[in-house]
């Protein structure tokens, strides 16, 4: 059993979040394992949105306990949750669509040497330090794709080079776990396979856990490892991509079938 808890990247004990008559989430249990690429599915207005609120510090649960790598984070701030590994890619700033696609990366590292006093005043001190990270984020930016484009402005991306270059900001945040919600919205399907290959290899090569909101479940099923399925605020139906989508509850809320 011990074990078993310790593959366990993110769990939820009985999540609920209410909105004044409004039960949003309703006693929601999820098991995350590390290492994989969990998806979490459900039509509009069903509680994703809201359960990914209540994991992340932005809403406090009324009910239920939420832990993190085996400890209880149940009601941190969200950039307390942050600082701990568990990150929810809107908490990085958007692009600085002016600066490098380099720059966008170093900016956003957690605990930049050259920006605290005490380590300014000594160049030696952090001029290692600034070599490392530039370092890691050439290594994100090969991995994302993006390296050829290292210099280039980050408005002279497109919509999917957007969406990497937000994952490769997480990524040096010293992100453990990545939520994303929706990363393939507004991108074709060329792009939203490559975007979602790319997350495979950052799994595979980083071992960063991922959980992700999505609705263009012809692209994600085929890249998750582990599907939860919602509908008013309640977990339907949870299991491998090809269980669910053979359970008749899921086929029927979220694809709309009888």
């Amino acid at each position: 059993m011990k074990s078993i808890e310790k593959e366990i990247h993110l769990k939820t004990i009985g999540i609920t979040k209410r909105f004044g008559g409004l039960v949003a989430v309703n006693h929601v249990n999820i098991n995350v394992m590390r290492k994989s690429i969990t998806l979490l599915i459900g039509p509009n207005g069903c509680g994703k949105t809201t359960l990914v609120n209540t994991i992340t510090g932005i809403y406090e649960p009324d009910e239920g306990e939420v832990y993190f790598e085996g400890k209880n984070i149940t009601g941190l701030p969200p950039d307390r949750i942050y600082r701990e590994g568990l990150v929810r890619t809107f908490q990085i700033p958007s692009p600085f669509t002016k600066l490098s696609v380099l720059d966008n990366l170093l900016v956003a590292a957690r605990d930049h040497p050259g920006e605290k006093f005490r380590t300014h005043l000594f160049r030696r001190s952090w001029i290692k330090t600034e070599e490392e990270l530039i370092n890691k984020a050439f290594e994100y930016l090969k991995i994302l794709g993006l390296d050829k484009y290292w210099d280039r402005e980050a408005s002279e991306l497109d919509a999917g080079g957007l969406k990497l270059l937000e994952i490769g900001r997480a990524l040096m945040s010293d992100a453990r776990m990545i939520i994303l919600d929706e990363p393939i919205a507004g991108v074709n399907p060329r792009l939203a396979h490559n975007i979602f290959s790319h997350i495979v290899e950052l799994r595979n090569k980083l071992g960063i856990t991922f959980m992700i909101i999505e609705h263009r479940l012809d692209i994600a099923l085929r890249y998750s490892d582990y599907v939860y399925a919602m509908n008013r605020g309640e977990i339907i139906s949870s299991g491998t991509p090809d269980e669910i989508i053979r359970d008749e509850k899921v086929r029927s809320v979220y694809l709309g079938e009888v």
